[in-house]
C-alpha cells in the first residue's frame, strides 16, 4: 500500500478516544477485512455492530475481538444472512429500534460467485444480492440513523475488478450466459455505480467505495495467489471513517486517493437505471 494510505501501527498509536461516542456498523465482519475494521474501530473508541451471517458467527467473532483486546461493551452481535431480502430488513429494524443515531456503515460483507449461476430464494443471482443489494437496502432502511448522526459516512468495499465489468441489463442474474468472475465483477461495479446514491443531498451522509488492495481472504482466489494480510485492507477502510480525514461523496478510493472509476459508474443515464433496477430486485424488503 502507498505511504498515504494509514498503516495498521498508525492506526495502533492513534488514540483510543478518537471514535469513542460514534457507533459503526460492520456487515461481514466475522471473518477477512470486515473483522479487522471492526477491531481497529473498537480500538478507535467506537461502539461496534458485528454483523455475521449466523448467531454463532457473530458470537465467536465478537469472542476473538474480546481476545484480541477489544472492550466487551463496545461489540455487539448481529446475525443476518444475507442471501435473505427479508433477514436484512430484520437487521435494519433492529439497528433503527436501538440506535436512533448510526455514524458509520461499513458495507463489507461480500460473497464469491458459485461455479454455476446460483439465484437466492428473493430470485437475485446470489452474489448481486450480497454484494450490492443488500448494501442497497442498508443504505435505505438505515437512512434515518444514519441523517440523524450529523455527518454520518457509509463505506462500501468494492474492488478494483469493477473497472473489468459491465452491467447486464437486459439479464442482470447472467442466467443465460454465465461467468463466476463476471458475476462477481458486476456486483462490484454496482455497488461502485450505486454508491453516490446512496447518499442523496440534503441527507447528512457521505457515502464513498474503495478498493482495499489484494488481501488474503476467502475472496483470493479470484484475484490470484498471494495477498496482503487483511488487516492491511482493514486500515484503508478505517482510514475512511474517521472524521479527520475529507472524503467526497460518491468518490473511489484506491491507494489512499481518490481513483478512476469504471467509465460506466459516470454515465448519469446508467446510474438511474441502476437506481430503478436496484428498487425493482429489493421489492418489497425496502
Amino acid at each position: 500500500m502507498s505511504d498515504s494510505v494509514l498503516s495498521i501501527s498508525a492506526v495502533s498509536e492513534m488514540s483510543g478516544t478518537v471514535l469513542s461516542g460514534r457507533t459503526a456498523l460492520v456487515t461481514g465482519a466475522s471473518s477477512g477485512i470486515g473483522w479487522e475494521t471492526a477491531r481497529l474501530l473498537a480500538g478507535l473508541g467506537a461502539t461496534v455492530l458485528v454483523h455475521a451471517r449466523t448467531a454463532a458467527e457473530a458470537e465467536a467473532a465478537v469472542g476473538r475481538l474480546v481476545a484480541a483486546g477489544a472492550r466487551r461493551d463496545q461489540l455487539v452481535e448481529l446475525a443476518a444472512d444475507f442471501t435473505h431480502l427479508a433477514e436484512i430488513a430484520v437487521l435494519a429494524g433492529t439497528v433503527v429500534k436501538h440506535y436512533p443515531a448510526l455514524d458509520l456503515l461499513v458495507n463489507n460483507a461480500a460473497a464469491m460467485a458459485p461455479e454455476r449461476c446460483t439465484l437466492t430464494e428473493d430470485g437475485n443471482e446470489v452474489s448481486l444480492q450480497v454484494n450490492f443489494l443488500a448494501a442497497h437496502l442498508l443504505a435505505r432502511l438505515l437512512r434515518a440513523p444514519l441523517s440523524a448522526a450529523g455527518d454520518a459516512r457509509i463505506v462500501n468495499v468494492s474492488s478494483s475488478l469493477h473497472r473489468t465489468a459491465s452491467m447486464n441489463w437486459s439479464d442482470p442474474h447472467r442466467t443465460k450466459r454465465y461467468s463466476r468472475v463476471a458475476a462477481y465483477a458486476q456486483s462490484q461495479l454496482a455497488l461502485t455505480m450505486a454508491t453516490a446514491e446512496m447518499a442523496p443531498a440534503g441527507s447528512d451522509i457521505t457515502a464513498v467505495s474503495l478498493n482495499p488492495g489484494q488481501c488474503a481472504t476467502a475472496l483470493l482466489p479470484l484475484y490470484g495467489r498471494t495477498g496482503a494480510p487483511a488487516a492491511e485492507g482493514a486500515a484503508a477502510v478505517v482510514r475512511l471513517c474517521l472524521p479527520g480525514v475529507p472524503v467526497a461523496n460518491g468518490a473511489y478510493y484506491d491507494g489512499g486517493s481518490v481513483a478512476q472509476t469504471a467509465l460506466v459508474a459516470q454515465e448519469e443515464r446508467s446510474l438511474k437505471r441502476l437506481a430503478r433496477l436496484a428498487d425493482q430486485l429489493v421489492g418489497r424488503a425496502a
